[in-house]
């Protein structure tokens, strides 16, 4: 099996169930690679069902990126307003195709 990045609780969870689980704790560089691993892999749920669910699981990764790179979730909100307010959002979904 290849190392993936669960939940905190996943192996209390596993040995609740009578069985074993085998887990190691990332170091500081193979846990900033799984969790943008993970990432991709939520993203992809959320594509195939878009809910509450899946947009949590996102939300709690993208939280723990923020806190692998010591950001604070204050500090990127203050840093997206910035950017929205001088460059706009996604939100109207314009598409660039050319610039002449």
């Amino acid at each position: 099996m290849l190392p993936k990045l669960v939940r905190d609780k996943i192996p209390e969870i596993i040995s609740r169930d009578n069985k074993t689980p085998v887990y190691k704790h990332a170091d500081e560089i193979l846990y900033k690679k799984l969790v943008l691993e993970k990432m991709c892999e939520e993203l992809l749920e959320f594509e195939e069902e878009p809910c509450l669910e899946e947009a949590a699981d996102i939300f709690e990764v993208f939280l723990s990126i923020l806190k692998a790179h010591g950001l604070s979730l204050e500090e990127v909100e203050k840093a997206a307003i910035e950017k929205r307010n001088a460059r706009g959002s996604f939100y109207k979904g314009i598409i660039l195709e050319n610039i002449i």
